[in-house]
């Protein structure tokens, strides 16, 4: 049986065949849908773990219980679990773990371009880099082999591209390996210094016998055609030369980017009069070449920036591009903003309007960066927003305590938030934390969290309560605030900036996109009273706009009737449609 599925689905499907039992992940484009399409299967058990250092080391604890385990996170995921990773390549694994690590080149949502082969290379694991939703299933599979037969965890590299487009999978039957025994093993599990001392070298010989097996694995294969040109490559960008080139020039294409082949990439070298490296972002392949004596052409020729394509491949060849289909008519820039009705919003406008420094995180709520709103002075990594605050105080020793304020999501503050919220609490600055309580993971598609009273699969769950959870963390002063009431936010913020102490504004109101909240009509100008102040446009609401008569006019199709931009208007011009 086929079915085409995009590169994500059919990773979950080559874990439902290898017989999986266990994944641990925490939402992270490009590679979310992973752990969601795994759900779907019952014999899987899956979770969404507060982060991803958490997910890493649940799945180590059930390799060690013995079974196929997995866990799935995005580039910059992997740097929180870096800590369990490197250490993880010490002890090995006892049932196979696999690792699955989507990189974004081209940042379509994220903070970085980084590159996930370093981890690999770093942490000395296998990598393997599948080019089409079929490898992907095949190299899942494959993944699990490798990690069992070579004791280690194996990652698994994801991007964007492949994660997200579709071609056709061979569905085959789930395969469980029988669970051996659990056997206490501290010489290899307990990696206290006497121990790991002794693993080190275990890790090295096994570097030896992954080289070894990257020399004749069948995902690194060779593809003969015209000698004049030979290209090594992987992945996306595989895709992307053959579009260009099909069978006129010879192609090593890798599919285990970490150990690579040495005598493989020599003898493919005298096959050819001129051997170029195409790989996206890090030289890495690039940099084995030459550190093994094999001359290439790598990126003198292409950037180390962003995603490749066809078209610019084509280009660093100088061969013409080919012909594409384009729109007739111009089509106009949709830069991302906050959705209509966002709850958000109308505490991003109270802190522009009061000009407060805010030191933003990761999740929709970045958005409130964006013009008119401008309302974010940093945005790091998760929880940063609330470290970063209070570095930033203790830096101005005090000065800046009345106008400074951390923002950040509830799943978020989950990740990553309490221990700067700790450390506040601790070190003592008059710090000021707002929690966006919007119910949900919101950035990654409507997930769960911890917060939200829901596991993955819509089951009632534990729901963390942050009223309780801040107390206990050292916060005294505790408050919720409704934020499409501007003035409660303003009230709140105000006061909150002026005490002598640290505390925590929770912005608190679901996303307007959850199913379970139902809009209200959309709110109505009365255009006699409008003035054409143009106050109303300071929100940034898509559902706002300036007719041509130059008054304001409310898009229908998008206004959820939240009343914010009602509060604005000094003419009372605008009122709800109810």
């Amino acid at each position: 049986m086929k079915e085409l599925m995009i590169g994500n689905a059919a990773v979950a499907r080559g874990l439902y065949e290898a017989g999986v039992q266990v994944i641990s992940s925490y939402p992270g484009t490009p590679s979310t849908e992973i752990t969601e399409f795994a759900a779907t299967y019952d014999e899987i058990y899956c979770e969404w773990a507060p982060n991803e250092k958490v997910a890493m080391e649940t799945a180590f604890g059930a390799s060690l219980r013995g079974v196929r385990t997995a866990c799935a996170m995005k580039h910059v995921g992997l740097n929180v679990a870096a800590d369990p990773l490197f250490t993880l390549s010490y002890t090995g694994v006892t049932g196979g773990l696999v690792v699955c690590v989507a990189d974004d080149p081209g940042m379509h949502s994220s903070q970085n371009e980084q590159d996930s082969r370093h981890y690999a290379i770093g942490a000395k694991v296998p990598m393997l880099e599948p080019a089409d939703s079929a490898e992907c299933k095949e190299f899942a599979k494959l993944a699990f082999e490798i990690s069992e037969t070579f004791d280690t965890p194996c990652l698994l590299r994801m991007c964007t591209r492949i994660a997200h487009a579709q071609s056709v999978v061979e569905l085959e039957d789930r395969v469980v390996p029988e669970c051996p025994a659990y056997e206490k093993n501290p010489a290899k599990y307990i990696m206290a210094p006497a121990n790991a001392i002794k693993r080190h070298p275990v890790v090295e010989e096994r570097t030896r016998k992954l080289t070894e097996y990257a020399e004749t694995a069948s995902v690194n294969r060779l593809e003969i055609g015209g000698t004049q040109i030979g290209i090594i490559t992987s992945g996306a960008c595989y895709q992307y030369v053959k579009e260009v080139f099909g069978d006129a020039v010879s192609i090593l294409k890798l599919g285990m980017v970490n150990p690579l082949p040495v005598q493989k990439i020599k003898a493919f070298a005298q096959m050819v009069n001129k051997l170029y490296v195409v790989e996206e972002l890090d030289g890495i392949i690039e940099t084995h070449c030459k550190n093994i004596g094999v001359n290439v052409i790598g990126k003198e020729l292409f950037t180390p920036l962003g995603e490749y394509s066809q078209k610019s491949i084509a280009a660093a060849f100088g061969l013409p591009a080919k012909e594409t289909v384009t729109a007739d008519t111009p089509v106009p820039m949709r830069p991302p903003v906050m959705c209509s009705g966002c709850p958000h919003r109308g505490m991003f406008y109270v802190l522009s309007k009061n000009k407060i420094t805010v030191l933003g995180d990761i999740g929709c709520y970045t958005l409130g960066s964006a013009a008119p709103l401008c309302a974010l002075d940093s945005t790091l990594c998760m929880g940063a927003s609330i470290s970063g605050l209070h570095g930033y105080n203790k830096a101005s020793k005090g000065g800046t305590e009345n106008q400074s304020v951390a923002v950040i999501g509830d799943s978020t503050f989950m990740h990553s938030g309490m221990t700067g919220l700790a450390n506040i609490a601790y070190n003592g600055s008059n710090s000021t934390v707002i929690i966006l309580d919007n119910s949900i993971t919101g950035m990654t598609g409507h997930q769960q969290n911890p917060t939200t009273g829901y596991n993955i699969k819509g089951d009632p769950a534990t729901k963390i309560d942050l009223e309780a959870l801040c107390h206990a963390l050292g916060i005294n002063r505790v408050r919720v605030v409704d934020p499409y009431n501007l003035d409660e936010c303003e009230k709140a913020v105000k006061e909150e900036l002026a005490v002598a102490e640290p505390s925590v504004i929770i912005s608190r109101r679901p996303c307007v996109l959850l199913k379970y909240v139902k809009p209200k009509k959309p709110v109505v100008v009365d255009k006699d009273k409008c003035r054409s102040c143009k106050r109303c446009m300071k929100l940034g609401c898509p559902s706002v706009h300036i007719d041509a008569d130059g008054k304001a006019g409310i898009d229908n199709t998008l206004c959820v009737g939240c009343g914010v931009c009602e509060q604005l208007c000094p003419f009372d011009a605008i009122h709800d449609g109810e």
